[in-house]
């Protein structure tokens, strides 16, 4: 049975399962379009092109109509409701689907996790509007919903928009991309840092009936209003901010939740990897997982794998992280600029320990947000000034921390907790002093682990690269222009590598080097 789902509105994508296999999962960011773009008719047309048929079942993911929630696409965004019809598609009868954007976090969290025996399990969805924990039995069923706080995402990334200059008082949408960046101010200070000023913003952003975003005029008289999101008063209300939301739902875990269920995490605040660490510390739950397209890039996922168990009874997604598309040679480097090679380990190794900056490409690109080295900029991790180096080159602001790709051999001795997280979704403290350039500000990095089984041409590189200075481990950063998704075409990067100043191409087994950087 073949099974295509299609997820409208921002972050879209369009997904294909048979037989309870992913076959694919495409975001429309990717290959260059604006970051969290619409389904795109490019987006549409690759997936058809991969299906050598007509699907049996057609899913659509329920969602809003642009600047009306109550006007509804689909199953809508709310709700547990589940269409089902026959319709044409191309001539063909095929079975739609249709069932809501929550239900499509809740599917997405249980069928990518591990299977288990457990008779009840928690999944949290904690995103720009929903909040809420949800226990499900064997069956799938939602035995209770127990809502928590709405529009989480959208509380944390409204204080970020209060100290931006450059954010007009009078604008009243959501930037997305301001809740990864508030993150990373978090970690400059400490929720007693906070004044009173600075707290008294954030009761107010906290309200339980606040209806966000709400406009920056409203916060004219607060010494956050236009401070510049770098300054003090920012960073520590950003840091209380952070701590009082996870407070906020831990606190009801504790109150309304049964101990000992297997917790699983969906919603764009699980890219959040301070508290995915924490709700690891938690010892009310017998485990955490979280998906590496636990934001809306894997809504779509989520609507198939709902689709498939109500046609087959499948819980259970058989999934790999590389599902996205293969890279396009679309042009060839021209010889007079670039040289080629076969790719070779050791000598990469090498150039990277002299201080090279690598782009890397290999097979298909990665489901999720992450780039976890199939679409990476890769560069030595020593140098605190390989940070400044990397963050100019993706013309992106200083304060955002680099991420490590590491061995999983080398992360006991390097880092201070030893498990493996393939999908770089939690916060470790750095036990060695000498990784400037991968450590953040508060100490921690967000590690991305490499087995020689998963990932054998990756690690085979961790591991030269550790021959020539001890550790094998590297910056990895996603390979993309600013604002748009991963690069996934040869015209793409060389444009990137000849305009950003990255002097060499790594595309599956071939090498490509500048000729005048030699």
């Amino acid at each position: 049975m073949l099974i295509l789902a299609l997820k409208p509105g921002h972050d879209g994508a369009i997904a294909a399962i048979r037989d309870g296999r992913l076959l694919f999962s495409i975001e429309a960011e990717k290959d260059s379009y604006r970051r969290y773009t619409d389904l795109t008719a490019a987006t549409v047309l690759a997936a058809a092109e991969l299906c050598d048929q007509i699907p049996d079942v057609v899913a659509l993911g329920g969602w809003y109509r642009r600047g009306a929630i109550d006007q509804r696409i689909g199953a809508g965004y709310e709700g547990f409701e589940i269409h089902r019809e026959l319709r044409t598609l191309f001539g063909k009868k095929v079975r739609y689907f249709s069932s809501s954007h929550e239900r499509s976090h809740l599917m997405m969290a249980l069928g990518m996790a591990p299977e288990t025996d457990a008779e009840l399990r928690t999944v949290l969805v904690w995103e720009g509007y929903t909040g809420a924990f949800y226990l499900v039995d064997r069956q799938m069923r939602v035995v209770e919903k127990i809502p928590v706080l709405s529009q989480p995402g959208v509380r944390y990334a409204s204080l970020f928009s209060i100290a931006d200059p450059g954010y007009p008082d009078e604008a009243t949408n959501q930037r997305f991309e301001d809740s990864g960046k508030l993150m990373a101010l978090a970690a400059f200070a400490r929720p007693q840092d906070a004044d009173q000023q600075a707290a008294e913003v954030v009761d107010r952003l906290l309200r339980p009936d606040a209806v966000l975003p709400l406009p920056k005029s409203d916060f004219r008289s607060s010494p956050l209003h236009n401070a510049g999101v770098t300054s003090p008063v920012a960073k520590s209300a950003a840091a209380l901010l952070s701590h009082r939301i996870f407070e906020t739902f831990r606190e009801a875990a504790g109150l309304r939740l049964p101990a000992g269920t297997p917790l699983h995490i969906s919603g764009g605040c699980g890219l959040n990897c301070d508290w995915n660490g924490l709700w690891r510390q938690c010892a009310h739950f017998s485990s955490v997982f979280v998906p590496p397209c636990t934001n809306d890039s894997g809504s779509a996922i989520g609507t198939a794998i709902d689709a498939m168990f109500h046609e087959t009874g499948r819980q259970t997604l058989d999934w790999d992280v590389y599902s996205g598309l293969p890279f396009e040679m679309d042009t060839a480097p021209d010889p007079a600029g670039w040289s080629a090679q076969r790719f070779d380990p050791h000598r990469l190794g090498e150039a990277l320990s002299a201080g090279r900056v690598v782009a890397w490409v290999q097979g298909k690109w990665e489901i999720g947000p992450r780039a976890l080295g199939h679409r990476s900029l890769l560069a030595e991790p020593f140098d605190p000034r390989t940070k400044d180096r990397l963050n100019a080159i993706k013309a992106r602001e200083d304060y955002r921390p680099i991420a490590p790709v590491c061995r999983a051999e080398d992360v006991a001795a390097l880092f201070d907790t030893d498990f493996p997280d393939p999908h770089m979704l939690y916060f470790r403290r750095v036990r060695d002093a000498g990784l400037g350039a991968v450590t953040h500000v508060d100490g921690t990095a967000r590690v991305q682990t490499v087995t020689r089984d998963e990932e054998p041409v990756l690690h085979s590189l961790l591991t030269s690269f550790a021959e020539q200075r001890g550790a094998g481990i590297l910056c990895n950063t996603s390979l993309n222009f600013n604002g748009r998704g991963f690069i996934n075409r040869m015209s793409d990067l060389v444009d990137y590598c000849e305009a950003r100043g990255v002097d060499d191409m790594v595309v599956d087994d071939v090498w490509y080097s500048k000729t005048d950087s030699r």
